[in-house]
């Protein structure tokens, strides 16, 4: 039996069309620091540290929820967690994280 997980990454594109037309909500998974630093707009904070899955929006919003975190690697954390806890729905990323979402040439703002 293999338990290796498969997650889902949304393209940059996806992901603004998602957050333009409302049907994604944004996690983001970062510590703090991080977030007060600067985060995307709408985006919901949970960090990894202290991640509760009870924390993330119910799966009958009919939205999308979308994990992201600077680069990756901590929204697959996340994700894993979200889904020990039984949120199958939870499987989807941003693994260019914030870095790829400045590179980019994406806004950040610092209100929650």
């Amino acid at each position: 039996m293999n338990d290796q997980k498969t997650f889902n990454d949304i393209t940059l594109d996806d992901l603004k069309a998602g957050l333009s037309d409302g049907t994604l909500v944004l996690v983001d998974v970062r510590e703090a620091d991080e977030y007060a630093a600067g985060h995307i707009q709408g985006a919901l904070f949970n960090p990894l540290s202290h991640f509760d899955p009870e924390k993330l929006p119910p799966s009958l919003s009919g939205k999308k929820i979308i994990i992201y975190c600077r680069s990756g690697r901590r929204s697959i954390t996340a994700m894993e967690k979200a889904q020990q806890a039984g949120r199958v729905d939870i499987d989807t990323h941003y693994s260019g994280g914030i870095l790829g979402w400045l590179g980019a040439g994406g806004a950040v703002t610092t209100d929650n």
